[in-house]
């Protein structure tokens, strides 16, 4: 039998448990919620330039607890590119990008940068465009539940500029050249690069105003469909670029034995004439270019260059759908083309790297370099070099820049397949603008290739 007395402590002991249980409830709710607050996403640093590596650190982890980290920038266009990484952490609760390796997201493995090289955007087949290089990209990156991509745990925002502090940048309107001047801070002289993009005609600023951070006064030359620039062509003039050349070596601070010029694509082989017909220049870069003229005829003086075309017949489709032109062109051996190939052998004080994809899906790269590098040969002169990269594609950009296995080919009008594995292509970026200061060094500042043939 159970007494009142009984039954009025079991009620108070009932009572009590409850009490208990609740705080203790509330104890683990609040640690829990704190938890959140003392994860630490550290991106350091906070800000860099574009070309530069960055640490990423996440603390305050449960042991081997599984997070997702999230990756989103705006460019110029206003298109919004994304990235992920899928990462358990330590037995500490930490995430080091440098040890830790993505086991999912939009790359594999252990890649210091991957959350930046694997931006993809939104809007499928869009390429990064970021037109004004005085501007930082901001990128936010947040650290998410595995489970509950919802719950963000923390997130940072980093800052990838493309100039440093002193560098000059000129909005080129002189007589009919437009484009954009970088100028590195100090007395100088520096020695001066042309820089040429892509098909569309527009100057590619990130490249320029990362070479001139290096030490380089570089002219982003647009050619066309840029401001008052005609919106079509259907014949280049070799002088416009002749101008070019000429308005960079009268800038006081461009060193005066001789000029560069780095191109890609369809300015590849707008560099090899360049360099074949006007005089200054001392070093060439072609990334992923024609041996031959390609589109349009090519105008100099008295002097015309037929195009060389493709056969849209040979188009076919990749197993994405995708249009891939890679073997469309016309064969500039072929006796009906031979008028197209650019007389490289005449270029007179003037070294070239040819650059190449072996992944190329645009155009057969290598076979170009090889084309082009052969008729040097032929002419005795042994003043070139090959770069070759196995399963990059067609654009081959500054490091970190996102990258771009497809788009709309502003000569075809449709979406076509630029080829290339993401990380490949990533670390090539980064293997090509070294040799790409290198060689610009080696051929264009005479001091500087003295002091490395003393050592």
């Amino acid at each position: 039998m159970i007494t009142y007395c009984q039954r009025d402590l079991s009620r108070g002991l009932y009572r009590a448990f409850n009490v208990l249980h609740l705080k203790h409830l509330i104890r683990v709710s609040v640690r829990m919620s704190t938890s959140d607050t003392a994860v630490g996403l550290h991106v350091i640093p906070a800000r860099c330039y574009f070309d530069e590596t960055v640490q990423v650190i996440v603390r305050g982890l449960l042991p081997k607890q599984s997070v997702k980290l999230v990756a989103e920038a705006k460019d110029d266009k206003g298109m919004i590119f994304q990235s992920s990484a899928v990462h358990k952490a330590s037995e500490h609760g930490e995430v080091d990008f440098n040890r830790s390796p993505s086991l999912g997201g939009t790359y594999i493995g252990a890649e210091p940068m991957g959350l930046f090289w694997s931006l993809r955007p939104l809007t499928p087949h869009n390429k990064f465009t970021w037109w004004d290089a005085s501007k930082p990209l901001l990128v936010d990156v947040k650290v998410v539940c595995h489970e509950n991509p919802g719950h963000v745990l923390a997130k940072e925002t980093h800052q990838r500029h493309f100039m440093k502090e002193g560098i000059q940048r000129v909005v080129v309107t002189d007589g009919k050249i437009r484009g954009t001047l970088f100028i590195p801070p100090g007395p100088g002289p520096f020695p001066g690069v042309v820089d040429l993009y892509t098909l569309g005609g527009g100057p590619s600023e990130p490249r320029a105003s990362l070479l001139a951070n290096k030490g380089f006064v570089v002219l982003a030359l647009a050619f066309y469909r840029y401001k008052d620039l005609p919106k079509t062509v259907d014949q280049l003039d070799l002088e416009y670029f002749e101008e070019g050349i000429r308005f960079l070596q009268k800038q006081p601070k461009v060193k005066g034995s001789g000029v560069g010029v780095i191109s890609i694509s369809k300015s590849g082989d707008l560099a090899l004439s360049m360099a074949s017909f006007l005089t200054g220049i001392k070093a060439a870069v072609t990334i992923n270019g024609c041996c031959a003229n390609t589109l349009f005829p090519l105008k100099y003086k008295d002097i015309v260059i037929p195009a060389l075309m493709a056969d849209i017949k040979k188009v076919s489709l990749t197993e994405q759908g995708l249009l891939d032109t890679s073997k469309a062109m016309a064969d500039p051996t072929a006796n009906e083309n031979l008028a197209s190939v650019i007389p490289v052998e005449r270029a007179h004080d003037c070294n070239f790297m040819f650059v190449a994809s072996e992944d190329d899906m645009n155009w057969d790269s290598v076979a170009y370099a090889e084309l082009a590098a052969q008729r040097l040969r032929d002419s005795g002169k042994e003043n070139f070099e090959i770069v070759r990269y196995p399963k990059a594609g067609h654009f081959v950009d500054v490091p970190f820049m996102p990258f771009y296995p497809s788009g709309i080919h502003a000569a075809v009008g449709k979406v076509v397949a630029f080829g290339g594995e993401a990380k490949t292509n990533a670390h090539a970026q980064v293997d090509l603008w070294g040799r790409v200061q290198e060689f610009f060094r080696k051929h264009l500042d005479t001091d500087y290739a003295q002091q490395k043939a003393k050592l």
